[in-house]
């Protein structure tokens, strides 16, 4: 069966900084007609930067939409023209200031299907060394450094609930396995 909705008109109906908002009108596959409201959002990457103690790196950041601090990893958007593996790099210097020697791709994901097409990039990072930090100009964060089985279990008892952080636990799970293993880039 083919499952396949095709675009029959499409309007943008906001453009902010970096999200659009698109309002589509779609054929569905009985034929019937809808309307798809949705966000464009240029993509993004989360690195599980991992010390040589088996820390990992972690952020307490205020997220305004939810209200609440959360606890993440560091993460941020893919600017234009920037390959995904060079957001990485940046994101974590800026936001943490570590440096990583040895980086790994693991995988990508889809956070909000149903109202997004962001993408996230996911990287390991190891072999750190700190530097000073280059937040960006309103960004408020404080670096965390944690036991990596510490962090899981945060996960499982509902201190971690930022989805982009619990999927990059289960994959450096996974990888501290040897299920996942990566690739080296």
């Amino acid at each position: 069966m083919d499952l396949t909705e095709k675009q029959l008109d499409s309007e943008q109906v906001f453009e902010g900084r970096f999200l659009k908002v698109r309002r589509d009108t779609v054929s569905l596959p009985d034929g019937k007609q809808a309307t798809r409201e949705f966000i464009r959002h240029p993509g993004a990457v989360a690195v599980l930067a991992l010390t040589d103690a088996g820390e990992l790196v972690l952020e307490r950041q205020h997220r305004y939409p939810a209200g609440q601090d959360f606890i993440e990893i560091p993460a941020g958007k893919i600017d234009p023209q920037e390959a995904p593996a060079d957001t990485a790099k940046r994101e974590l210097w800026e936001e943490t200031g570590f440096i990583a020697a040895q980086w790994r791709y693991l995988g990508k994901a889809y956070p909000c299907i149903g109202y997004a097409d962001e993408v996230i990039h996911y990287y390991l990072a190891t072999g750190l060394t700190q530097t000073p930090r280059q937040l960006d100009e309103g960004e408020f964060l404080e670096v965390l450094l944690l036991p990596a089985r510490e962090a899981q279990a945060m996960s499982l008892d509902g201190r971690i609930t930022d989805s982009k952080t619990l999927v990059g636990l289960h994959w450096l799970a996974a990888w501290q396995q040897g299920t996942l293993p990566g690739e080296a880039i």
